[in-house]
Parts: C-alpha cells; sequence; structure tokens
C-alpha cells in the first residue's frame, strides 16, 4: 500500500535561508532537521513526500532542500495561500496570519490519494514514530469511522532548557485511544515537577508520565472530507477573527468529541528537538552527533 508523508512547511520566513531557524544546520555534516525526517520516512517505507510551502519560497526551497531530496524519493509540491479558500469566502481585510495547519493541509488535498503522516518541518521526531505510525496505516482496516493515529510523546522529552513551551497534553483511554488534547501554556520543569498554565492562565501541574501531541498525526484520506467540512464552519464563524486559525489538534479533538473518528495514541520514547529557543541550537548538535549519513 502505497503512503504518503506531508511536511508542512509553508511557514518559513520570508528571508528564506539568511538565518531561519528552520534551515539552521545542526547534523554533523551539515544537515538540517527536515534531512532527518526524510531519512527517517524512507526507511519506515514511506513511498511519496508533499511539501507544502508558499509560492514565493518555491525558488529557494527547492535549490535549498527540495532538488536534493528529490533525488531520493518522488516529491511533490502544495502551496499555501491565504486566498486559497472555499467558494463563496474570502480573506478578511488586514488579515495576514495564515490560517493554520488545518488549512495547510487542505492546500494539498489534491495530491493526497493515500494514508498520510503529518508533520512539521522544524520538528525533529526521532525514528520510531514513523515506523509505528507507517505500521498504523499499512495495517489500519477499520473503515467504520476515522481512524486516526498520533504519536504521543513523553513529556518530560520535549522540554525547553532555556523557557517555556506551549504543548497539547493527551488524555487517553486504557486501550489507548485518545480522549482529548488540553493546549496547555507556560509548561516548564521546576525540579522534579512539570507546571504549566490553563487557557485562563491557571497554574497547573502536570503528571511527568503525560504524553503530548508534537503535530505527527496518521490520517486516512476520508479525513480531508471533514476537514474541508470544518473548515467551512471554522470560516463561517471566525472569519471576522483575522487572527484565529484552523488548527488540527483542535480539528481532531472536534472530530472525537462528536464520535466521528478515533485516534490510537502510539507511544514513543524518543527525544524531540526543536529550535524554540537559540540557545537549543546547541543541544540538538549535540544530541545529533553520533547520527551520520543522512540523506
Amino acid at each position: 500500500m502505497k503512503t504518503q508523508l506531508v511536511i508542512m512547511a509553508a511557514g518559513l520566513g520570508q528571508r528564506f535561508g539568511e538565518g531561519i531557524k528552520q534551515l539552521a544546520k545542526v547534523g554533523p555534516n551539515g544537515e538540517i532537521i527536515i534531512d532527518y525526517s526524510i531519512k527517517y520516512a524512507i526507511e519506515a517505507g514511506f513511498d511519496e513526500v508533499i511539501f507544502v510551502i508558499r509560492k514565493d519560497i518555491d525558488k529557494q526551497f527547492k535549490e535549498i532542500i527540495g532538488n536534493r531530496i528529490s533525488e531520493k524519493v518522488n516529491c511533490k509540491y502544495a502551496y499555501q495561500e491565504l486566498d486559497m479558500l472555499p467558494s463563496g469566502f474570502k480573506v478578511k481585510d488586514g488579515r495576514v496570519k495564515p490560517y493554520g495547519t488545518g488549512h495547510c493541509i487542505l492546500c494539498a488535498k489534491k495530491l493526497i490519494d493515500s494514508p498520510f503522516l503529518v508533520i512539521n518541518a522544524d520538528d525533529y521526531y526521532g525514528k520510531e514514530g514513523f515506523v509505528k505510525i507507517h505500521d498504523f496505516l499499512i495495517n489500519n482496516n477499520d473503515n467504520s469511522k476515522i481512524s486516526m493515529a498520533m504519536a504521543g510523546f513523553m513529556i518530560e522529552n520535549t522540554l525547553s532548557d532555556f523557557g517555556t513551551v506551549t504543548r497539547g497534553v493527551c488524555k487517553k483511554d486504557d486501550e489507548d485511544f485518545l480522549i482529548s488534547i488540553k493546549e496547555t501554556y507556560e509548561i516548564k520543569k521546576y525540579g522534579n515537577i512539570i507546571k504549566g498554565q490553563d487557557e485562563n492562565g491557571k497554574e497547573l501541574e502536570i503528571e511527568k508520565d503525560s504524553l503530548v501531541s508534537m503535530n505527527m498525526w496518521g490520517l486516512p484520506v476520508s479525513f480531508l472530507d471533514k476537514l474541508e467540512d470544518r473548515f467551512i464552519e471554522f470560516l463561517k464563524e471566525n472569519n471576522d477573527n483575522i487572527k484565529s486559525e484552523f488548527l488540527l489538534p483542535i480539528i481532531i479533538d472536534d472530530i472525537i468529541k462528536r464520535n466521528e473518528g478515533t485516534v490510537k495514541v502510539l507511544k514513543t520514547h524518543e527525544r524531540w528537538f526543536g529550535l524554540t529557543y537559540s540557545e537549543d541550537r546547541e543541544v540538538v548538535i549535540n544530541a545529533l552527533k553520533n547520527i551520520k549519513d543522512v540523506i
């Protein structure tokens, strides 16, 4: 069975290649984080990569990343632009902020024809999540609902030593099906305790064995029609808010609550890395020193 990897890279900055954190060289041979994702995806068995970028960075993206990757795996490109909206809708005056990760995937809908994995371009996920989600997509025969999967990272493996982070803290049942995702803010470790804040700024303690979502989702093609329906609902309710975002975790959480789909939480013990703070770069470089022969 064919499987695809969708990499959300439309958020890369206007000054592409000039100090953009997603393009920071962190590997022993000058690799950037996206190189590792491609390597692990190919090894796990994914057949094709779809990059979702913006038209204004198309040339630079292909020169820096795309042309090199296309020598190893079949690559396609989709473009996320603000005016790519359903019929009857237009961009509200004053809006400059992208519509978010849900809209990003919809912009690639015409290219997605098989079960697919979604990831961020600027996150290092390790190997385990790619393998587990690929196996789920290949072996998933549940057609009764929208059957999805996510890589669940141990919260301690996703924190920064240099500041607070925001994470989607997951609640699951005894069979490892996702019950809900709660966006939690200002998360930081204080000694042996992890603390954060809810959406109202109330401090809360987070259990150390909690799993969090890092936007690594395994999805069937049938998810795309639901996503499109939800986007129309979102635009009707939020289009006057020029800062509103149509985000995958919120959409998937809503699908679960409406009993329209399930999400299998696939626990990974890998350490997640991201360049949230400039100081994080040295941590990432040290962690990747022994990983050679990337792509």
